[in-house]
């Protein structure tokens, strides 16, 4: 697991935590991690993509079926409130496209709209009972924004939907995990990654969104 001279103990004890202890943030993970081994201030810090390849592989070793059953559902989840969601264009971000999820993980979406409260009208329609909140973002340049979080709960998952302005969908803010823009991945394209792992190809049934 030791990439770009960083030790392998310390990105596997990063990735146990965040597994283990369901641990979201990444950062508090890595520092957590060093004082358990020991490490002082000056030990080298693995990165965050490092850090997402270890919680992979950790919970493919260890996460067993609960791990499985997670990324099944969350998938499902994120299939299903896409298709409800169509008319916003949703696309899929995060841990349910590369599988570095914990039990701790919801569904991650952006979606695109002229104002947030369109799609809290939407879901409210529908019976659907969701709450609002706000996430940062950074863009490349270094510019950080905030941006409206739709929230809510489909069965046993959360879902939240980043709420993005209209002809944003080709400005790509970028992901924490690695730097890079986010992946984003259109229904067509969530549903070939679905029927292609065999580890979510088929898993078990939840209650749907309505």
């Amino acid at each position: 697991m030791a990439q770009r001279g960083v030790s392998g103990e310390l990105v596997y004890e990063t990735a146990r935590i965040i597994c283990e202890e369901a641990v979201l943030d990444y950062r508090s993970a890595k520092l957590k991690a060093a004082q358990r081994l020991g490490l002082g201030s000056r030990a080298a810090v693995p990165d965050n993509a490092a850090i997402q390849a270890a919680v992979i592989d950790y919970q493919r070793l260890y996460g067993g079926l609960p791990y499985r059953h997670h990324l099944t559902a969350l998938r499902a989840a994120a299939l299903r409130a896409m298709k409800l969601l169509a008319a916003y264009s949703p696309r899929l971000v995060g841990g349910a496209v590369t599988g570095a999820v914990t039990l701790a993980h919801r569904v991650q979406l952006h979606a695109f709209a002229e104002k947030p409260e369109t799609i809290e009208l939407f879901l409210h329609d529908r019976g659907i009972a969701c709450e609002q909140a706000d996430r940062s973002y950074r863009y490349p340049g270094g510019a950080e924004e905030s941006v409206p979080l739709v929230r809510f709960e489909a069965g046993a998952v959360g879902v939240d939907v980043a709420v993005f302005g209209f002809g944003e969908d080709r400005r790509l803010p970028l992901s924490p995990t690695d730097g890079a823009a986010f992946r984003r991945l259109s229904l067509a394209d969530a549903e070939k990654l679905v029927a292609s792992d065999p580890a979510t190809g088929s898993g078990p049934t939840q209650t749907p969104v309505r």
